[in-house]
């Protein structure tokens, strides 16, 4: 039986040209949707209007200026349209080129001109045939580590850039020009005691000593251009022209940190919104997974294979996460209080382990620097030197490998979801990683400051430990760079030792090994946790030893070479994957909060400590930033006020009320907007009730 409107609008005069009748305004007025126009605004309102005159819905409508232009930039061969409509479009073009003025064709000319060059750039980026091979072999999850790694290469080669180019490379220069140099004396109050500072050793030298030298970054090491202590608090005159070494120094280290700062946080935020909208809960669903999850740059073979396991995971995931939710709430007051007390033992458990850790890391730094302060390594041994020059190192990178195995074990008993075990186990990690880091600093900072105490009779004399530390800054550098030399040691020791050992043991051993270890699988948090830790250390270290960027760039790229060469011979995907957008997001959350975690040490370094009297750029200054202040005393009268104004409370409390207002109207923007998406979700379920009315229709016809 046929319906009403296809009955009445026979031979009627709506018919179109083909003869086809269409459905009178009548049935559009039935949708779903058409109860809802009035409360969507103007535009749903000319929709309405439209399909009441007979428009169809996909009509195309005419488009702005700036959204043709957008068009015009963008090549026709990457439009997705068919040979006629692109004939037509470059019809329209030319025919259109003929009506611009001189400035529109400038605007299109220069649009093409940047998308030209951006397709340039795109071709110029580094490992981009890499990255496309790691892609194609092993997806998306496993070539955002790759990405990530690329993006930490080109921040550290840009800050060490910026200190060779304004540190380092002046430096050398100028002494090998042997220019006029005006170097600041010490101060009349300063003790003689304080003013003592020579690494260099005395008398025969043995070979192995200058190995442990270039190892632990002591002796001759010193007295280079990779630690603090070896430049001079001088200003260079020539030509009229005047360098002054510790501005440059404080301004470079300063410009470091603020430019990882601000690439860090724009990248974070590109980001995040792939994130939101890829993790969004109106699309993380189960036909998304099924029809719209699979990754076409796979090439065939284990790759094919490796992402079936891959959706077969997450869609068990998401079975388990549900099934475990409906037993949650089936639970009984009881047994969830006794889970709730488990989960308390367990994170009690945790706690006493990261104590445990700490402590071990404590007492290892001081050791370390006593016992190499009291015998000094060269009348030690070779292997008992490197173990005393190395013990904060291994006790770190020991907790850092062996914790988290035992975190992995606990989380399984506090029976969360298994989404949810994976952040814990990743967020708790992260935790031990980062906090050893803080207590190797403090407990150097307890050793250089007495505690904090500077009537302790160390420190009484120099206001710190000239003693065992004549040399702070230079100390806190030597950490860092065994931290970052030990932990390219490690890496390549794993790979030679561990990693290609098990594959050709699994591969070539007995079947029964081979299934009970089975092939080491990649597994991506991991090792970008590994790369935020030795980033961590790296701008820990780079205000007390300048070229130490330039040196994490090495290994980073050494790295980069060494991880693809493991991917490919020895690993396999793992079984647990992540989403490039969110995991992405979260190692670059992570890595912020390492970089914080630098600022620490370098802002009570410049504006509290009182830096060494006998080595240094800042050697006779009460504090580092007290270079900074003397050298804006040096500048014009109106240069030196609008600095000082632009330093003091008069314009600080009205940028911060500033920034307050700012702040109160993007959250008032981001809850419009939230609103906004609620309603266009509403939008779309009705939407989809209109889709399901009008299959009922046309199976009525039927």
């Amino acid at each position: 039986m046929e319906p009403r409107w296809a009955q009445t609008g026979r031979d009627g005069p709506d018919d179109d040209e083909g003869g086809q009748q269409r459905p009178p305004p009548s049935l559009f007025l039935q949708l779903p949707s058409n109860a809802t126009l009035r409360f969507r605004g103007s535009v749903a309102r000319a929709w309405g209007a439209a399909l009441e005159e007979g428009e169809p819905p996909g009509a195309p409508q005419e488009r702005d200026g700036e959204e043709a232009g957008e068009q015009e930039s963008v090549p026709l061969k990457q439009l997705p349209l068919c040979m006629a409509e692109k004939r037509r479009l470059r019809l329209r073009e030319q025919q259109a080129a003929w009506k611009r003025s001189r400035w529109e064709q400038w605007q299109v000319g220069t649009r093409r001109m940047w998308g030209q060059v951006g397709g340039t750039l795109l071709y110029a980026q580094v490992w981009r045939g890499s990255l496309h091979h790691i892609e194609g072999h092993f997806g998306t999850g496993i070539q955002s580590y790759f990405n990530f790694l690329r993006f930490l290469v080109l921040l550290n080669l840009g800050g060490a850039l910026l200190t060779v180019g304004f540190v380092v490379a002046p430096n050398a220069a100028f002494e090998g020009l042997q220019l006029n140099q005006t170097q600041k004396g010490p101060n009349s109050t300063v003790i003689s005691s304080c003013l003592q500072y020579d690494p260099t050793k005395r008398g025969l030298v043995s070979y192995f000593t200058y190995f442990m030298d270039l190892l632990s970054g002591t002796g001759f090491m010193e007295l280079t251009h990779l630690f603090y202590g070896y430049y001079q608090n001088s200003a260079v005159h020539f030509v009229g022209f005047s360098y002054n070494i510790p501005l440059a120094y404080l301004l470079s280290v300063l410009g470091y940190f603020s430019v990882c700062l601000f690439w860090i946080v724009r990248r974070a935020v590109h980001l995040l919104k792939r994130s939101l909208v890829s993790e969004n809960g109106a699309l993380n669903t189960y036909s998304n997974k099924v029809f719209a999850g699979w990754d076409f740059c796979l090439g065939p073979g284990t790759a094919v294979h490796m992402k079936h396991n891959s959706l077969r995971y997450e869609l068990r995931m998401d079975l388990e996460e549900q099934t475990l939710r409906r037993l949650m709430a089936q639970r009984s007051p009881g047994q969830r209080l006794g889970l709730y007390g488990l989960r308390g033992a367990v994170n009690l458990l945790v706690l006493a382990l990261l104590g445990v850790a700490f402590y071990c890391v404590y007492l290892a730094t001081e050791y370390s620097q006593r016992d190499q302060q009291n015998s000094g390594l060269g009348q030690q041994g070779l292997v008992v030197g490197l173990l005393v020059a190395y013990l904060p190192s291994i006790v770190i990178t020991a907790a850092n490998q062996l914790v988290p195995l035992v975190f992995g074990l606990l989380v399984r008993l506090e029976r969360y979801p298994l989404s949810l075990e994976i952040r814990l186990t990743l967020l708790r990690t992260v935790f031990l990683r980062l906090s050893s880091l803080l207590v190797l600093l403090f407990s150097l900072w307890s050793q250089i400051t007495c505690n904090g105490d500077p009537d302790a009779d160390s420190c009484r004399t120099c206001r710190y430990d000239h003693k065992q530390h004549p040399c702070w800054e230079t100390s806190v550098g030597r950490e860092m760079y065994k931290l970052l030399v030990f932990d390219l040691l490690v890496v390549l020791l794993v790979l030679l030792l561990v990693e290609f050992p098990r594959k050709l043991l699994v591969t070539h051993g007995p079947a029964l090994l081979a299934r009970l270890w089975g092939q080491q699988e990649f597994l991506v948090p991991p090792n970008v946790l590994d790369l935020v830790y030795g980033q961590t250390v790296c701008w820990v270290g780079a205000a007390f030893s300048p070229l130490l960027p330039l040196l994490n760039t090495a290994k980073f790229v050494l790295l980069f070479y060494l991880k693809k060469l493991t991917l490919f011979s020895n690993c396999r995907p793992a079984d647990r994957t992540f989403r490039a957008s969110s995991s992405s997001f979260f190692f670059l959350l992570v890595l912020l909060l390492g970089l914080a975690i630098a600022w620490v040490p370098l802002l009570y370094s410049v504006f509290v400590l009182q830096p060494s009297q006998a080595c240094g750029p800042f050697r006779g200054e009460p504090t580092m930033w007290s270079t900074l202040s003397a050298a804006i005393d040096t500048l014009p009268h109106v240069a030196r006020e609008f600095l000082q104004f632009v330093g003091s409370l008069a314009f600080a409390v009205p940028l911060f009320l500033l920034l307050c207002i700012l702040m109160f109207y993007l959250m008032a923007l981001a809850h419009s907007y939230s609103r906004l998406v609620k309603e266009l979700k509403g939008q779309l379920r009705l939407e989809g009730r209109d889709k399901v009315f009008l299959v009922t229709q046309i199976t009525e016809l039927s």
